[in-house]
């Protein structure tokens, strides 16, 4: 992953981003009829398609694997935990983007951190 401005602040935005559109997708297809396993199996891949395709237009500026990781990554975990919130109790438009917008910074965070520990110290 590239440490450059550019790279870092685009890795956040497209994370944010994809994070509040999958998690309103979810809010908009679960209802607090659902089971929550059926809700959390049914969200998991929608998110990662929506993950996909804001990807694909933006993975060219911000590189291909260090974007489309973070993407699939975020919008699986941002389906998944809105379908699944949903699934328990009706939630408030609002509610629905903050959770897949916390989900979006938690998951770059995550990975940044990951892919800083796995990299290890390395001599220039």
């Amino acid at each position: 992953m590239d440490h450059r401005l550019y790279y870092v602040v685009g890795d956040f935005l497209v994370s944010l981003l994809i994070g509040v559109v999958a998690g309103l997708a979810a809010w908009a297809i679960v209802g607090p009829g659902w089971n929550m396993w059926a809700a959390m199996a049914l969200m998991m891949p929608l998110g990662m398609v929506i993950g996909m395709l804001i990807y694909f237009p933006l993975g060219s500026r911000l590189g291909a694997m260090e974007a489309m990781i973070p993407s699939m990554y975020t919008g699986m975990w941002a389906g998944m935990v809105v379908g699944m919130m949903e699934a328990m109790m009706p939630l408030p438009l609002h509610h629905a983007a903050e959770m897949g917008a916390a989900c979006g910074v938690a998951e770059i965070i995550f990975i940044w951190l990951a892919n800083t520990i796995l990299r290890g110290v390395t001599k220039a």
